[in-house]
């Protein structure tokens, strides 16, 4: 299916079929805390274009028992830097992935995605997620 603008369904799903590393834990040892993971310089690139897209992602939740290993989240996030892959679905699919591998008692994931074109984008999705369908 096509839309006016010319992007297709090949173009939203650009990026979700691809095979991130898993991201390593390591056992929580207190309760109730949050813990805020930012990412000042992270990069991807538009699907449709090829242009790149800079941003600052931010990755926010209150462990369970495991909290996430740092050089193995930046080792997948730098998956995303020639990915083709909309903003859009980059937070949601982050979201995805960290929630699959530490099982949080909640999480956020926030994209402020600078302008291109003199428009910027900011994408936040939250776990656990509404009960709603498409």
């Amino acid at each position: 299916m096509s839309h006016r603008t010319g992007y297709t369904d090949d173009h939203a799903k650009s990026g979700l079929d691809h095979a991130f590393p898993e991201i390593d834990t390591w056992p929580n040892q207190f309760p109730s805390y949050e813990i805020l993971i930012d990412v000042p310089e992270f990069t991807s690139v538009c699907p449709k274009t090829g242009l790149p897209d800079f941003g600052v992602l931010e990755v926010r939740y209150m462990p369970g028992q495991l909290c996430m290993e740092l050089k193995s989240l930046k080792e997948y996030l730098l998956h995303y830097r020639n990915l083709g892959i909309f903003q859009e679905n980059i937070v949601n699919q982050v979201l995805e992935d960290v929630v699959r591998a530490c099982k949080p008692k909640w999480a956020v994931v926030k994209g402020v995605f600078r302008p291109r074109g003199g428009i910027g984008t900011t994408v936040e999705a939250r776990w656990p997620r509404p009960k709603t369908k498409i």
